[in-house]
């Protein structure tokens, strides 16, 4: 038993290394003081002073960051009314279909999606730039969103809006001070997630850009293509650190999330004791 147990742990030790080793060494080596990437010549925070002083790395990254936070709201909007649609309108008659082609998009691969949107952009007359990405990423982002929020509507305590429509409550403030706020830790969740997936996206953006809205991915490939350089590396530990800080947000918000899903059907016996005794 303890055989198999330590060959588990090593397993494991090995995956976490496997993932997790080459972006250590990408964040050990944005400190590095020498221009040469892969020797090291001591401690320093050099990169990090050229890159903001990098317009064009710079202006890439506000770029990203505003195509990210406009396409997640979107994103978040439309995928949030999708799985309200899916969790409160009940079995209707192309609700397959509807479903089929939310969750389409999760397995499409992103050339075949990227391809698609480009052709669709032509056909429309529209000039690629920041509105086209913003629309790629948003279309894409909404079915991860839709995929987050289902579940909270789907468990949601119906007799919380039920007792707030007997006190008189309309539709409309019923879901605006009942069922928003109850599913509020699942939306912020979908949206930190779109807006980690348009950061990291590159194969969208690559065919539904134009000229001014080159995004960061895209400015760090067409980089890394001419050679690795110590900037490289500052802007890709900055990024990995708002990519982690947006996945502990959404970890936080889903423990919230799942500790209220877990607290309503305890309150809702204990109104039911109530209301019997």
């Amino acid at each position: 038993m303890s055989g198999a147990r330590g060959l588990r742990w090593t397993m494991l030790a090995f995956g976490f290394a496997l993932l997790y080793a080459p972006i250590a060494l990408l964040v050990a080596y944005s400190f590095n003081a020498s221009r040469l990437v892969t020797v090291w010549g001591g401690f320093s925070t050099r990169w990090y002073a050229s890159l903001f002083a990098n317009q064009q790395m710079m202006q890439s990254a506000l770029t990203s960051l505003k195509i990210a936070l406009l396409s997640a709201l979107i994103a978040t909007i439309a995928g949030s009314s999708a799985a309200y649609a899916l969790a409160r309108y009940g079995k209707f008659r192309t609700r397959a279909l509807f479903s089929s082609m939310i969750y389409a998009p999760l397995v499409m691969p992103e050339v075949i999606s990227g391809l698609s949107l480009l052709l669709l952009f032509v056909a429309l007359g529209l000039d690629r730039g920041v509105a086209t990405v913003v629309i790629a990423h948003a279309s894409i982002s909404m079915c991860f969103v839709a995929v987050v929020v289902y579940p909270r509507f789907a468990s949601m305590d119906r007799s919380l809006e039920e007792a707030a429509m007997d006190l008189g409550a309309g539709p409309l403030r019923t879901f605006w001070t009942i069922t928003l706020p109850l599913a509020a830790p699942a939306i912020i969740s979908g949206f930190l997630l779109a807006t980690t997936l348009s950061l990291d996206d590159l194969v969208i953006a690559s065919f539904t850009s134009g000229p001014g809205s080159t995004t960061l991915p895209m400015r760090i490939y067409s980089q890394v293509r001419l050679g690795v350089t110590p900037e490289v590396n500052a802007i890709s530990t900055l990024m990995i650190g708002f990519v982690a800080t947006c996945l502990l947000l959404m970890a936080l918000f889903g423990e919230r999330r799942d500790a209220g899903a877990k607290a309503e059907p305890r309150a809702t016996a204990a109104r039911r004791r109530s209301s019997a005794g």
